[in-house]
């Protein structure tokens, strides 16, 4: 295959799973495990960055009240708690790579966390139904499940960003759609944040180096227009469906991984 439909592959890949609880970093992994194609570093950041702005016309009325309408108390307080989670994140996870405590993005520890993470998520829809769920973001849901479940999610490839705040969200009696508003706008500054951290270390080592700005900008472009699609459907989607489908997927996937990794083909 040519590198332009690689980029366009991985650009798919990553537009359809930034957002949904499946772990994009676990799906990038094993398509590069499954087409013996290794990506840059510098094109990850790049194909994750498109995923993440092509939301932003999806919640632009969130956003521009937090630019223009500071004045309402309501923009201000949802501005408030989306720095305060931000930063909980931030610290947590620089303190957490420098004390080495992220897993490697392995084949092994990404078919536990999709297993488990299809349970819980199971769990967690059990539990939701028939209870009488909150719809405001309180503080206590901003620090414990955004703040330090991205922090979680970090830690461990394959739990997924939005799958572990979304869940953790939902435990702590949170509707269904307001947890997921929350998380996708948050998932915006965080990621963007994360993919810049990540750019200026893989500048100062030398990873830009030879990269091609074609293949650079497929992937970017493949990503952002996925992207934008699967989260307007998503948002639609979970105003009265479960997760339950994406929980049958993550236990289904994750028992597929141990035999693969089993029978030896995930080595390499």
């Amino acid at each position: 295959m040519t590198d332009s439909l690689y980029a366009i592959i991985y650009g798919i890949v990553e537009g359809l799973t930034e957002f949904i609880p499946v772990s994009s970093t676990a799906h990038l992994l094993i398509t590069e495990k499954l087409l013996k194609y290794h990506e840059s570093e510098v094109f990850n950041i790049v194909i994750q960055s498109g995923a993440v702005l092509a939301i932003i016309p999806l919640f632009w009325k969130k956003f521009s009240g937090m630019i223009f309408g500071l004045k309402e108390k309501a923009n201000r307080d949802y501005l408030i708690k989306l720095l305060v989670a931000f930063a909980i994140t931030s610290v947590g996870m620089l303190l957490a790579e420098k004390k080495g405590l992220k897993l490697k993005d392995e084949i092994p520890p990404i078919a536990w966390a999709m297993l488990i993470g299809g349970i819980v998520i199971f769990a967690v829809e059990a539990m939701a139904k028939g209870r009488n769920l909150a719809k405001g973001v309180s503080w206590a849901t901003v620090i414990v499940a955004f703040g330090l479940g991205q922090i979680v999610a970090g830690c461990f490839p394959g739990a997924s960003r939005s799958g572990t705040t979304i869940m953790v969200a939902m435990i702590m009696g949170l509707t269904r759609p307001v947890a997921t508003e929350f998380s996708f706008i948050l998932g915006v500054p965080t990621l963007l944040a994360a993919g810049g951290y990540k750019l200026l270390k893989a500048i100062k080592a030398g990873e830009m180096h030879g990269a091609s700005v074609t293949h650079l900008g497929i992937g970017f472009i493949v990503s952002a227009i996925v992207s934008f699609i699967v989260v307007r459907w998503l948002i639609r989607y979970v105003q009265s469906h479960t997760f339950n489908g994406f929980a049958g997927y993550r236990v289904v996937l994750g028992v597929a991984l141990f035999v693969w990794v089993a029978m030896g083909g995930a080595q390499g």
